[in-house]
């Protein structure tokens, strides 16, 4: 029998059963080797549509695109082509068959052929429901085509009877891609048409502004929406609380800490964090630990980065062993130590010179089933450079190579700073030659590095090349480097030279340090220009600098 007789008797069959039935019969056939044509796929899907079955119809277009349902009379593509067809618009089940189509592709990642088939139904006078649009934004903003999402919600918001959820996918889109001002456009068009903005549309701005550092228009929407009734919530709070921590406004954060609980809202794990990671960069350990007994005692549970965050706080303060007991008491409360967790320990063993314990915590990571990360290569290298422990150096260096790690740009200028603090400047100009071979391009640090050595024994024509080389490199020197620099001119006596870099540290807009103002204005001094001398010492006074007593008795009797 032919392909379309047989169709034709699948169709009559399934015309005089109910539509499950008439699944039922479209499936078994499928399993006994009659191959589908689509007219068969067409009858069924308008059946199931038009009976509301829009989960098995859906079902039937998912098997199509993945191929479970295939005939060498066609493609996933021709028959979605054949399904669309002008001659079928005026079919009363084509404007929901259209949809399912493209929410099939939408549902299988498939932004180009999604928009493809939403076109084509615009395009046909067809006005699709706003879930199909907003399912359409969410794929290709998801998919890193938010321009494509921004031209599609513009051509078709006069004709899609849009909803608040579509505005916050496309204020949340706008806010993920730093496009703040075009999130505000949105606000304010939803405003025009009626619309009045909830918690969740304003939270998402607020979010956005914090993460794309606009803390001050983040602030305007909370007070915002305060004067508009509308109550915020523990994720507002929480996005606010963390956006001024980040900007360093710690002051406004544990103002809105506090007028959050006043409000009965329980601050969750991320505003703690926030405000505990806070108090530990600014060294203020014992308010960090209250903050961490007041979760405890909220039953808010801490989680890794709690912990983490603690632990760095105490390394800084070179508290290692009280470090090591909080991972203990981690582990006994039942959160297992990661890599950040092992790395920081063994950072803070390390910054003490404890560099046996540093060893065994690292052994005991690897115990743990953790494979150490280049960081923490780095972080041991560093420890054993610093106490100039080359063997132990290259035994790492060899075992991180074995791991599959190659050393990194951070590797080289660690490796490059131990051996220009040893007096070994020759030995470091050939790791930053075998670094240049590797591909790897050195940084602001690596130069630095470089620089001062060259500084420190005295080679300031090796160390003027280097510097003047920054900027064919697209480099801009930093405040230590400026300072090295002049320092070592005048340790040489350069006092036009070392003149010369502060006044054009100053053009750049970086202030020198009191070393350098005071090493500048001795050889100045020295140099019998007394004039210059006493400008720099003014200028200098009036930055709140404070001058050597030598440098102001000089220039006093000199003037006297």
């Amino acid at each position: 029998m032919a392909q379309t007789e047989q169709a034709l008797v699948l169709i009559s069959k399934m015309v005089k059963s109910p539509p499950l039935k008439a699944l039922y019969l479209f499936n078994s056939s499928a399993l006994q080797g009659f191959p589908h044509s689509h007219q068969s796929i067409s009858f069924v899907l308008h059946l199931l549509i038009s009976s509301n079955l829009f989960s098995h119809s859906r079902s039937i277009l998912l098997k199509l695109i993945s191929g479970q349902i295939s005939a060498s009379s066609f493609t996933p593509s021709s028959i979605f082509h054949e399904l669309t067809l002008p001659h079928l618009d005026s079919c009363p089940t084509q404007v929901l068959l259209h949809e399912a189509i493209i929410n099939v592709h939408v549902q299988s990642q498939l932004p180009k052929q999604a928009l493809f088939y939403f076109n084509q139904m615009i395009g046909r006078g067809f006005v699709p429901r706003s879930y199909t649009l907003n399912s359409i934004l969410i794929l290709l903003i998801k998919s890193d085509s938010f321009e494509e999402a921004w031209r599609l919600f513009n051509e078709t918001k006069s004709i899609v009877k849009l909803d608040v959820y579509c505005f916050g996918i496309m204020i949340k889109g706008c806010c993920e891609v730093g496009y703040l001002d075009k999130g505000f456009e949105i606000l304010g068009q939803m405003e025009e048409i009626g619309f009045s903005p909830n918690v969740v549309i304003y939270t998402t701005l607020i979010d956005g502004c914090c993460k794309n550092g606009d803390i001050e228009r983040g602030k305007q929407l909370f007070h915002k929406m305060g004067e508009l009734g509308l109550v915020a919530n523990q994720y507002t709070y929480t996005v606010m609380i963390n956006g001024c921590f980040k900007k360093g406004l710690k002051k406004d954060g544990f103002v809105l800490y506090e007028k959050m609980k006043l409000a009965g809202i329980v601050p969750n794990v991320y505003a703690y964090n926030s405000m505990i990671c806070g108090c530990c960069n600014d060294g203020k350990m014992n308010y960090a630990f209250e903050l961490f007994d007041e979760m405890r005692e909220s039953r808010v549970a801490c989680n890794a980065v709690t912990y983490n965050t603690l632990i760095g706080g105490l390394c800084q303060e070179r508290r290692v062993l009280d470090a090591e007991r909080l991972m203990c008491r981690m582990k006994r409360d039942g959160l297992s130590p990661n890599l950040i967790s092992y790395n920081t320990l063994i950072d803070g063993y390390c910054s003490i010179g404890k560099l046996d314990k540093a060893l065994s915590l690292f052994d005991q990571m690897k115990s743990s089933g953790y494979s150490p990360s280049l960081a923490t290569y780095n972080i041991l290298i560093a420890g054993f450079s610093e106490a100039k422990n080359s063997a132990g150096v290259t035994d790492l260096v060899r075992e991180m190579e074995t791991r599959g790690h190659s050393p990194s740009k951070v590797t080289h200028t660690i490796l490059i700073d131990a051996l220009v603090r040893s007096d070994n400047i020759e030995k470091a100009f050939q790791i930053f030659s075998s670094m240049k071979k590797a591909g790897l391009v050195a940084d602001i640090f690596t130069y630095g590095v470089l620089i001062h050595g060259l500084c420190v024994v005295g080679d300031m024509k090796e160390a003027s090349k280097l510097f003047k080389s920054l900027g064919e490199m697209h480099l801009k020197p930093n405040d230590v480097i400026y300072n090295t620099m002049i320092n070592g001119y005048c340790k040489e006596g350069s006092s036009y030279r070392a003149l010369r870099l502060l006044k054009e540290m100053g053009e750049n807009g970086i202030v020198p340090n009191v070393a350098s103002y005071n090493s500048t204005i001795r050889v100045l001094c020295k140099d019998e220009k007394w004039r210059e001398a006493g400008t720099l010492l003014k200028e200098m006074i009036k930055l709140g600098l404070k001058p050597l007593i030598s440098i102001r008795n000089m220039i006093s009797d000199y003037q006297s």
